[in-house]
Protein backbone atom coordinates (compact mmCIF):
# COMPACT_ATOMS: atom_id res chain seq x y z
CA UNK A 1 0.00 0.00 0.00
CA UNK A 2 2.89 2.36 0.76
CA UNK A 3 4.29 1.89 -2.74
CA UNK A 4 0.88 2.39 -4.36
CA UNK A 5 0.12 5.47 -2.23
CA UNK A 6 3.40 7.16 -3.09
CA UNK A 7 3.00 6.37 -6.79
CA UNK A 8 -0.47 7.99 -6.66
CA UNK A 9 1.03 10.98 -4.83
CA UNK A 10 3.74 11.38 -7.48
CA UNK A 11 1.17 11.01 -10.26
CA UNK A 12 -0.96 13.80 -8.77
CA UNK A 13 2.08 16.05 -8.32
CA UNK A 14 3.03 15.57 -11.98
CA UNK A 15 -0.45 16.48 -13.19
CA UNK A 16 -0.26 19.66 -11.12
CA UNK A 17 3.29 20.48 -12.26
CA UNK A 18 2.35 20.04 -15.91
CA UNK A 19 -0.23 22.83 -16.02
CA UNK A 20 0.17 26.57 -15.31
CA UNK A 21 -1.59 27.75 -12.18
CA UNK A 22 -1.10 24.69 -9.96
CA UNK A 23 1.99 23.56 -8.03
CA UNK A 24 3.09 20.02 -7.27
CA UNK A 25 4.08 21.37 -3.86
CA UNK A 26 0.43 22.30 -3.31
CA UNK A 27 -0.60 18.67 -3.89
CA UNK A 28 2.12 17.46 -1.50
CA UNK A 29 0.92 19.85 1.19
CA UNK A 30 -2.76 19.01 0.64
CA UNK A 31 -2.12 15.26 0.86
CA UNK A 32 -0.05 15.62 4.01
CA UNK A 33 3.41 14.49 2.84
CA UNK A 34 5.01 17.88 2.16
CA UNK A 35 7.31 17.70 5.20
CA UNK A 36 8.45 14.19 4.22
CA UNK A 37 8.97 15.36 0.64
CA UNK A 38 11.07 18.38 1.68
CA UNK A 39 12.90 16.33 4.32
CA UNK A 40 13.82 13.69 1.75
CA UNK A 41 15.16 16.29 -0.67
CA UNK A 42 17.15 17.80 2.20
CA UNK A 43 18.55 14.37 3.11
CA UNK A 44 19.80 13.87 -0.44
CA UNK A 45 21.54 17.24 -0.30
CA UNK A 46 22.94 17.38 3.21
CA UNK A 47 22.69 14.21 5.34
CA UNK A 48 24.49 10.88 5.77
CA UNK A 49 24.42 7.69 3.71
CA UNK A 50 21.60 5.93 5.60
CA UNK A 51 19.37 9.02 5.44
CA UNK A 52 20.16 9.32 1.73
CA UNK A 53 19.10 5.69 1.16
CA UNK A 54 15.75 6.21 2.91
CA UNK A 55 15.20 9.46 1.03
CA UNK A 56 16.03 7.87 -2.31
CA UNK A 57 13.59 5.03 -1.62
CA UNK A 58 10.76 7.47 -0.87
CA UNK A 59 11.58 9.83 -3.74
CA UNK A 60 11.99 6.87 -6.09
CA UNK A 61 8.41 5.78 -5.38
CA UNK A 62 7.18 9.33 -5.92
CA UNK A 63 9.30 9.53 -9.05
CA UNK A 64 7.64 6.48 -10.62
CA UNK A 65 4.23 8.12 -10.22
CA UNK A 66 5.59 11.48 -11.36
CA UNK A 67 7.01 10.04 -14.59
CA UNK A 68 3.75 8.21 -15.30
CA UNK A 69 1.75 11.36 -14.57
CA UNK A 70 3.94 13.66 -16.63
CA UNK A 71 4.03 11.22 -19.56
CA UNK A 72 0.24 10.89 -19.42
CA UNK A 73 -0.13 14.66 -19.27
CA UNK A 74 2.15 15.26 -22.24
CA UNK A 75 0.90 12.39 -24.42
CA UNK A 76 -2.75 12.03 -23.44
CA UNK A 77 -4.04 14.90 -21.35
CA UNK A 78 -2.50 17.80 -23.30
CA UNK A 79 -5.49 17.95 -25.65
CA UNK A 80 -7.86 18.08 -22.66
CA UNK A 81 -6.25 21.31 -21.52
CA UNK A 82 -7.36 22.82 -24.81
CA UNK A 83 -10.80 21.21 -25.14
CA UNK A 84 -11.89 20.96 -21.49
CA UNK A 85 -9.81 23.63 -19.78
CA UNK A 86 -12.76 25.09 -17.85
CA UNK A 87 -13.75 21.73 -16.39
CA UNK A 88 -10.12 21.06 -15.40
CA UNK A 89 -9.71 24.56 -13.97
CA UNK A 90 -12.91 24.11 -11.94
CA UNK A 91 -11.57 20.80 -10.64
CA UNK A 92 -8.29 22.42 -9.55
CA UNK A 93 -10.21 25.25 -7.88
CA UNK A 94 -12.19 22.60 -5.98
CA UNK A 95 -8.98 20.86 -4.90
CA UNK A 96 -7.50 24.16 -3.70
CA UNK A 97 -10.55 25.43 -1.79
CA UNK A 98 -11.50 22.13 -0.16
CA UNK A 99 -7.89 21.58 0.91
CA UNK A 100 -7.64 24.81 2.90
CA UNK A 101 -9.75 23.72 5.92
CA UNK A 102 -7.90 20.38 5.99
CA UNK A 103 -4.58 22.19 6.21
CA UNK A 104 -5.83 24.56 8.91
CA UNK A 105 -6.99 21.58 11.00
CA UNK A 106 -3.75 19.67 10.35
CA UNK A 107 -1.62 22.68 11.36
CA UNK A 108 -3.85 24.06 14.12
CA UNK A 109 -1.08 23.84 16.73
CA UNK A 110 1.34 25.91 14.66
CA UNK A 111 -1.36 28.44 13.74
CA UNK A 112 -3.05 28.78 17.13
CA UNK A 113 -2.60 32.21 18.75
CA UNK A 114 -0.15 33.22 16.01
CA UNK A 115 -2.53 35.61 14.28
CA UNK A 116 0.16 38.25 13.93
CA UNK A 117 1.72 35.93 11.34
CA UNK A 118 -1.26 36.54 9.04
CA UNK A 119 0.91 39.12 7.30
CA UNK A 120 2.80 36.18 5.77
CA UNK A 121 -0.46 34.83 4.31
CA UNK A 122 -1.12 38.22 2.71
CA UNK A 123 2.45 38.20 1.37
CA UNK A 124 1.89 34.75 -0.15
CA UNK A 125 -1.34 35.86 -1.81
CA UNK A 126 0.32 38.98 -3.20
CA UNK A 127 3.29 37.07 -4.67
CA UNK A 128 1.16 34.59 -6.65
CA UNK A 129 -1.34 37.21 -7.81
CA UNK A 130 1.42 39.57 -8.98
CA UNK A 131 3.34 36.81 -10.80
CA UNK A 132 0.14 35.73 -12.54
CA UNK A 133 -1.07 39.25 -13.32
CA UNK A 134 2.21 40.42 -14.81
CA UNK A 135 2.86 37.19 -16.73
CA UNK A 136 4.16 38.55 -20.05
CA UNK A 137 4.48 35.27 -21.91
CA UNK A 138 1.10 33.63 -21.69
CA UNK A 139 -0.47 33.46 -25.12
CA UNK A 140 1.66 36.17 -26.67
CA UNK A 141 3.88 34.04 -28.91
CA UNK A 142 7.07 34.75 -26.95
CA UNK A 143 8.23 31.14 -26.82
CA UNK A 144 11.96 30.38 -27.05
CA UNK A 145 13.25 28.13 -29.85
CA UNK A 146 15.02 25.15 -28.24
CA UNK A 147 15.41 23.04 -31.39
CA UNK A 148 19.17 23.78 -31.49
CA UNK A 149 21.16 24.22 -28.28
CA UNK A 150 23.73 27.00 -28.01
CA UNK A 151 25.83 28.12 -25.05
CA UNK A 152 23.66 31.18 -24.35
CA UNK A 153 20.43 29.21 -24.73
CA UNK A 154 21.78 26.47 -22.46
CA UNK A 155 22.60 29.02 -19.76
CA UNK A 156 19.13 30.56 -20.09
CA UNK A 157 17.37 27.18 -19.86
CA UNK A 158 19.55 26.18 -16.88
CA UNK A 159 18.76 29.34 -14.88
CA UNK A 160 15.05 29.22 -15.78
CA UNK A 161 14.88 25.58 -14.63
CA UNK A 162 16.52 26.51 -11.31
CA UNK A 163 13.94 29.23 -10.67
CA UNK A 164 11.00 27.11 -11.83
CA UNK A 165 11.83 24.15 -9.58
CA UNK A 166 12.10 26.48 -6.59
CA UNK A 167 8.50 27.42 -7.33
CA UNK A 168 7.39 23.83 -7.84
CA UNK A 169 8.53 22.74 -4.36
CA UNK A 170 6.62 25.64 -2.76
CA UNK A 171 2.85 25.19 -2.52
CA UNK A 172 0.93 27.82 -4.42
CA UNK A 173 3.54 29.05 -6.89
CA UNK A 174 3.37 27.23 -10.22
CA UNK A 175 6.69 26.42 -11.82
CA UNK A 176 4.83 26.03 -15.11
CA UNK A 177 3.63 29.62 -14.82
CA UNK A 178 7.22 30.80 -14.34
CA UNK A 179 8.28 28.77 -17.39
CA UNK A 180 5.56 30.61 -19.30
CA UNK A 181 7.06 33.90 -18.17
CA UNK A 182 10.46 32.76 -19.47
CA UNK A 183 8.85 31.61 -22.74
CA UNK A 184 9.90 28.01 -22.09
CA UNK A 185 6.69 26.24 -21.06
CA UNK A 186 5.50 25.23 -24.53
CA UNK A 187 9.06 24.48 -25.82
CA UNK A 188 9.92 22.22 -22.86
CA UNK A 189 6.57 20.39 -22.96
CA UNK A 190 6.99 19.95 -26.71
CA UNK A 191 10.57 18.71 -26.22
CA UNK A 192 9.38 16.12 -23.69
CA UNK A 193 6.65 15.00 -26.10
CA UNK A 194 9.16 14.66 -28.94
CA UNK A 195 11.55 12.71 -26.70
CA UNK A 196 8.73 10.32 -25.67
CA UNK A 197 8.18 9.77 -29.40
CA UNK A 198 11.89 8.79 -29.67
CA UNK A 199 13.02 12.05 -31.27
CA UNK A 200 16.36 12.48 -29.49
CA UNK A 201 17.18 15.82 -31.09
CA UNK A 202 15.78 17.52 -27.99
CA UNK A 203 17.71 15.34 -25.53
CA UNK A 204 20.54 17.91 -24.95
CA UNK A 205 18.17 20.72 -23.95
CA UNK A 206 16.24 18.35 -21.67
CA UNK A 207 19.53 17.36 -20.02
CA UNK A 208 20.40 21.01 -19.41
CA UNK A 209 16.91 21.60 -18.03
CA UNK A 210 17.28 18.57 -15.73
CA UNK A 211 20.64 19.77 -14.40
CA UNK A 212 19.06 23.17 -13.71
CA UNK A 213 16.30 21.44 -11.75
CA UNK A 214 18.85 19.56 -9.63
CA UNK A 215 20.87 22.73 -9.02
CA UNK A 216 17.72 24.59 -7.97
CA UNK A 217 16.76 21.89 -5.48
CA UNK A 218 20.25 21.69 -3.96
CA UNK A 219 20.52 25.48 -3.61
CA UNK A 220 17.13 26.14 -1.99
CA UNK A 221 16.01 23.05 -0.11
CA UNK A 222 18.02 23.86 3.04
CA UNK A 223 16.34 27.28 3.24
CA UNK A 224 12.85 25.76 2.91
CA UNK A 225 13.66 23.00 5.44
CA UNK A 226 15.01 25.51 7.97
CA UNK A 227 11.97 27.78 7.55
CA UNK A 228 9.59 24.87 8.18
CA UNK A 229 11.54 23.75 11.25
CA UNK A 230 12.39 27.05 12.94
CA UNK A 231 9.61 29.35 11.71
CA UNK A 232 6.77 26.92 11.09
CA UNK A 233 3.83 29.19 11.96
CA UNK A 234 5.04 31.95 9.62
CA UNK A 235 5.83 29.39 6.91
CA UNK A 236 2.42 27.68 7.17
CA UNK A 237 0.62 31.03 6.96
CA UNK A 238 2.80 31.89 3.96
CA UNK A 239 1.95 28.57 2.28
CA UNK A 240 -1.77 29.09 2.94
CA UNK A 241 -1.45 32.51 1.31
CA UNK A 242 0.33 30.98 -1.69
CA UNK A 243 -2.48 28.45 -2.04
CA UNK A 244 -5.21 31.11 -1.82
CA UNK A 245 -3.34 33.14 -4.43
CA UNK A 246 -3.09 30.08 -6.65
CA UNK A 247 -6.88 30.13 -7.03
CA UNK A 248 -6.50 33.38 -8.96
CA UNK A 249 -3.71 31.77 -11.01
CA UNK A 250 -6.00 28.85 -11.88
CA UNK A 251 -8.82 31.23 -12.87
CA UNK A 252 -6.41 33.00 -15.24
CA UNK A 253 -4.91 29.72 -16.46
CA UNK A 254 -6.90 29.41 -19.73
CA UNK A 255 -5.36 32.68 -20.94
CA UNK A 256 -1.88 31.08 -20.76
CA UNK A 257 -2.60 28.15 -23.07
CA UNK A 258 -0.90 27.75 -26.44
CA UNK A 259 -4.26 28.79 -27.92
CA UNK A 260 -5.35 31.41 -25.35
CA UNK A 261 -8.90 31.32 -24.00
CA UNK A 262 -10.83 33.62 -21.69
CA UNK A 263 -10.23 33.24 -17.95
CA UNK A 264 -12.68 31.16 -15.92
CA UNK A 265 -15.97 33.02 -15.36
CA UNK A 266 -19.29 32.22 -13.73
CA UNK A 267 -20.54 31.15 -17.15
CA UNK A 268 -17.66 28.74 -17.82
CA UNK A 269 -17.22 27.51 -14.23
CA UNK A 270 -18.24 23.84 -13.83
CA UNK A 271 -19.87 23.12 -10.46
CA UNK A 272 -19.71 19.35 -11.11
CA UNK A 273 -15.96 19.48 -11.72
CA UNK A 274 -15.57 21.70 -8.65
CA UNK A 275 -17.35 19.10 -6.51
CA UNK A 276 -15.33 16.33 -8.16
CA UNK A 277 -12.19 18.10 -6.95
CA UNK A 278 -13.49 17.82 -3.39
CA UNK A 279 -14.39 14.14 -3.90
CA UNK A 280 -10.91 13.35 -5.26
CA UNK A 281 -9.34 15.13 -2.29
CA UNK A 282 -11.58 13.14 0.09
CA UNK A 283 -10.63 9.83 -1.55
CA UNK A 284 -6.90 10.67 -1.46
CA UNK A 285 -7.20 11.70 2.19
CA UNK A 286 -8.98 8.43 3.01
CA UNK A 287 -6.24 6.51 1.20
CA UNK A 288 -3.60 8.40 3.20
CA UNK A 289 -5.38 7.70 6.51
CA UNK A 290 -5.82 4.02 5.66
CA UNK A 291 -2.13 3.70 4.79
CA UNK A 292 -1.11 5.39 8.05
CA UNK A 293 -3.38 3.14 10.13
CA UNK A 294 -2.02 0.05 8.40
CA UNK A 295 1.56 1.18 9.05
CA UNK A 296 0.79 1.76 12.74
CA UNK A 297 -0.68 -1.74 13.04
CA UNK A 298 2.39 -3.24 11.42
CA UNK A 299 4.64 -1.35 13.86
CA UNK A 300 2.61 -2.57 16.85
CA UNK A 301 2.81 -6.19 15.66
CA UNK A 302 6.56 -5.93 15.22
CA UNK A 303 7.08 -4.69 18.81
Amino acid sequence: MGLFLNIVRGFCMALADSVPGVSGGTIAFVLGFYDEFIGSLYSIAAEGLEAKKRALLFLGKLGIGWVIGMSSSVLVLASLFQTHIYQLSSLFIGLSIFSLPLIVVEEKESLKNKYGKLIYALLGIAIVVLITYFNPAGGKGTNVDVSSLSLSLGAYVFVAAMIAICAMVLPGISGSTLLLIFGLYVPIISAIKEFLHFNFAYFPVLCVFGFGVLAGILSTIKLVKTALTEHRSAMVYFIIGLMIGSIYAIIMGPATLKVPQAPVSWDTFSILSFILGGVILLLLTMLKNYSERKLQLQLKRSE
